[in-house]
């Protein structure tokens, strides 16, 4: 059997980190399995579905690897094909018009509600009389499409994460609505749990892997599958991801989009490493850090985990960090770019090229994020550098005029570029002339150069400052302060 699979997103808000987990396992396994990966946009909630929304979910996609091998197919341009295997279950009597009124659906809710019982339909127009139907028409009543489920059937399949499941029909709330309502004659738009069967059927998915969030729709779907003469694909539920506290990621939870994680400086391959982890054990031998391509020569299901998955920032983080700290030079630089303009820092990004990549290797070592380079590089942007106040109360210590007087003189007195030589000749000769500590000089230094007393390594910082004539006014500025009660 050929494996087709796929992702099916609805474009009602961006793409979500929990579908796009999604889209990496099935993807995975239509790669393990030499099969095809096809995207289909559910985009039948016409009120809610935005172009914008379909646009962040393939450039989403795209920007993780996840290539697809057909589609995107949309489900709003198919609606004639729905409504036309609606009709077929209508004329074989597997489906009728059912004409209850919204109060009428809330009086039975409340009664049941009253005997403490689980609510459903009560099938009460599964079978009325044509003469039913015409008073019911005549009364100017809309109907809904209603799909027949039989409470005695049981409904069983082999999940390829959970086993084996089961579910009885009583325990699937009546016959279930797969059109809504519409006048006399007429058909409504036909429902989710009915448009994704015909897709699957059409597009002959044999996989259908989702989250298991997605459980209690599977029993329905199998029915309808078999109802329409279709084979039934086997189903894979996989488990959710869950925040700290237990509860499903959401949006309450703060950044859950792929989008918003690919601003805040998170790359492609740690994205999709990390998500490919967050319910799949790798096999013993095979590191936590590894490609899309590598991890599909290894994925099936039987190392799919059935409980839910945490989300750990510092698991993320840390795996990010390892992408960048083995990132080349050129390719980080082309990364960190976008956000060093975002910020507003002046700099010509062709001209100031060898400058930009000498800056990424400094701070390469100590990326956890993209947009960290932003904070961590300041002090080599702007031109009016403030002083954190222990930089400042460093700057009153004895020694440190008399140093930094020595380290000016000696840095006017080069005319051309500094080499990492002559920086550390000019710090031994502030020592020397000052008769102070090394420490208290460098200390000095980087107060001077980034205004804090932490920070990137002091000499490369200095070149790079020189390189654009930075570094003497700096010094000068730590002086007048070094020098003022």
């Amino acid at each position: 059997m050929s494996v087709r699979v796929r992702i099916a997103p609805s474009p009602t808000g961006n793409l979500h980190i929990g579908t796009a987990r999604t889209a990496v396992f099935n993807w995975l396994f239509a790669r393990h399995q030499n099969g095809q990966f096809i995207l289909r946009i559910e985009d039948t909630d016409l009120e809610r579905s935005r172009p914008e929304y379909t646009q962040n979910i393939l450039d989403g996609l795209s920007w993780l690897g996840l290539t697809w091998d057909e589609g995107p197919f949309f489900q709003s341009k198919r609606m004639e094909l729905y409504q036309q295997k609606v009709q077929e279950l209508l004329d074989q009597g597997l489906a009728y018009r059912a004409y209850d009124t919204p109060e009428e659906l809330e009086a039975m809710r409340e009664a049941q509600k009253a005997k403490n019982q689980a609510p459903r339909y009560d099938n009460r127009h599964r079978n009325l009389t044509p003469e039913q139907e015409a008073a019911f028409v005549a009364e100017g009543r809309q109907a809904v499409i209603r799909f027949k489920i039989d409470d005695d059937r049981e409904i069983t399949w082999t999940d390829l994460v959970r086993g084996q499941v089961t579910w009885k029909g009583r325990d699937l709330g009546g016959d279930m609505v797969i059109a809504r309502a519409a006048d006399a004659g007429e058909m409504g738009q036909p429902l989710y749990n009915f448009v994704v069967v015909v897709d699957d059927m059409e597009m002959q998915i044999s996989h259908v892997i989702r989250g298991e969030d997605h459980i209690g729709n599977t029993p329905k779907q199998i029915l309808l599958y078999e109802a329409l003469g279709a084979t039934v694909p086997q189903f894979g539920h996989t488990p959710l991801i869950l925040n700290q506290a237990g509860a499903k990621l959401s949006k309450r939870d703060g950044v859950t989009s792929i989008s918003d994680f690919q601003k805040m400086g998170y790359t492609a391959e740690a994205i999709g490493n990390y998500m490919t982890l967050l319910g799949w054990s790798p096999p013993e031998g095979m590191a936590e850090i590894f490609t899309l391509e590598a991890a599909a020569q290894q994925f099936g299901f039987e190392r799919v985990n059935k409980a839910g998955a945490k989300f750990d920032w510092d698991k993320l983080n840390w795996i990010n960090s390892q992408y960048l700290h083995e990132m080349p030079i050129d390719r980080l630089t082309d990364l960190l770019i976008p956000y060093w303009q975002a910020a507003g820092y002046e700099f010509d990004a062709t001209g100031d090229r060898a400058w930009l990549e000498q800056l990424t290797g400094l701070i390469a070592p100590s990326l956890v994020r993209l947009e960290d380079a932003v904070e961590m590089t300041r002090y080599l942007f702007v031109s009016d550098l403030e002083l954190t106040e222990a930089a400042v109360h460093h700057l009153h210590q004895t020694g440190v005029a008399e140093a930094l007087q020595a380290i000016i003189a000696a840095t006017e007195a080069i005319d051309s570029t500094l080499t990492d030589a002559e920086a550390k000749a000019v710090i031994q000769q502030g020592v020397k002339s000052a008769n102070v500590k090394k420490g208290l000089v460098m200390k000095s230094l980087r107060a001077a150069f980034t205004g804090d007393l932490q920070g990137p390594d002091l000499v490369e910082s200095w070149l790079l400052l020189n390189q654009h004539q930075l570094d003497l006014p700096r010094l000068k500025q730590a002086l007048t302060i070094a020098t003022t009660p």
